[in-house]
């Protein structure tokens, strides 16, 4: 906004930002941060956390608002600013959101994982009662900045972790993007994702990637952003994973329960005659590909029943269950049963 600019180069009053960073990436990224706002002379303070899905929690954003509230912020023209991974996200977007009503945030995403899914939609959140998620809102943030660098600090486990929820759109929705994964996979995991000169062959695999995995994101959040429809392909992964991953924590990682999720869905697609054995083996290669686990022994029937009478309660009374129908196509079915479903659920455990 030209006239927001003209206002911001030419008023007498010092640029002000709250920044909220993951601890980890402040150790590695903090200098470089501090040294930016030092040298755009932006009067700041930057809160370092330890961000993770145990302290994911009311107690965090309660202490990041009493942060906020001591450094006096206007509530329209000083951004809070969040740097880190998925969880670090939604959590300031929280606290911004119960700060004077709304106050505006900005995502700075770090790790994979954030960068194709914390940082598309309007959603934020913290775990309660063991729920993930139980407690939040849709607040979308007045910008994210995606800047891939960021990626190359994080372990190889963690670009596996963001591969699943790329899997998820590529299955939902691309075909294109799932060939991607699979003629690229290693070399994606190997070089973090960073455009590298000198590997034609490659093209620039990244790029694309993210690109369509984001681009997949958007078409499927924006004209729903509330979630006021209910039958959402994003959900895919996310019917089983939820009970999963707060269960076992911290053995599994988002992206990981997401994928263990996938897997069983795609015996269930199977089992209902919506795709083919080969088909089915084609999906589970590229998990394996993407170095992503594609069972857990946390994963009991009981737990899978449990998860799905849960969906039911906050799905309005429908599963909503979306399984592929081919490589890169998917519906939404309500119908499964549950005959079909320990059916599915042998042969995924016998393989």
């Amino acid at each position: 906004d030209p006239q927001q600019l003209e206002l911001a180069t030419t008023s007498t009053r010092k640029l002000r930002r709250f920044i909220v960073i993951d601890e980890v990436v402040d150790k590695l990224y903090g200098s470089k941060v501090r040294e930016y706002f030092e040298e755009n002379n932006v009067q700041h303070k930057i809160l370092a956390l330890p961000t993770t899905e145990e302290t994911k929690s009311m107690d965090l954003v309660l202490n990041i608002l009493q942060e906020v509230q001591d450094f006096s912020i206007d509530r329209r023209t000083e951004p809070i600013i969040a740097i880190g991974g998925g969880v670090c996200l939604d959590i300031v977007g929280l606290a911004a959101s119960l700060y004077r009503r709304r106050t505006p945030y900005i995502r700075v995403p770090t790790t994979l994982l954030s960068y194709v899914d914390a940082s598309v939609g309007a959603k934020n959140g913290v775990n309660f009662l063991q729920c993930k998620n139980k407690l939040g809102g849709y607040t979308p943030p007045v910008a994210s900045f995606l800047d891939r660098s960021f990626i190359q600090s994080i372990p190889r486990r963690h670009i596996s972790n963001g591969l699943g929820e790329i899997l998820k759109m590529a299955l939902m929705k691309h075909k294109g993007l799932f060939d991607l994964l699979k003629s690229h996979g290693k070399y994606l995991l190997d070089t973090k994702f960073q455009s590298c000169s000198g590997f034609a062959d490659h093209g620039d695999a990244a790029l694309q990637t993210t690109r369509i995995a984001i681009e997949t994101m958007l078409e499927e959040l924006a004209p729903n952003l509330w979630e006021d429809d209910l039958d959402r392909l994003v959900d895919f992964g996310h019917l089983i994973s939820p009970e999963l991953e707060m269960r076992v924590l911290p053995s599994l990682m988002h992206g990981e329960a997401v994928n263990v999720d996938m897997a069983f869905m795609t015996y269930v697609a199977h089992a209902r005659g919506l795709i083919a054995a080969e088909e089915r083996e084609q999906i589970l290669q590229c998990m394996r590909g993407l170095e992503l686990p594609v069972w857990h022994s946390g994963c009991s029937w009981a737990l899978i029943k449990r998860a799905l009478r849960e969906r039911l309660r906050h799905s309005g009374g429908q599963p909503r269950m979306p399984l592929p129908t081919g490589l890169g196509v998917a519906e939404i079915f309500n119908d499964t049963s549950e005959e079909t479903l320990e059916k599915a659920y042998k042969l995924w455990v016998r393989d």
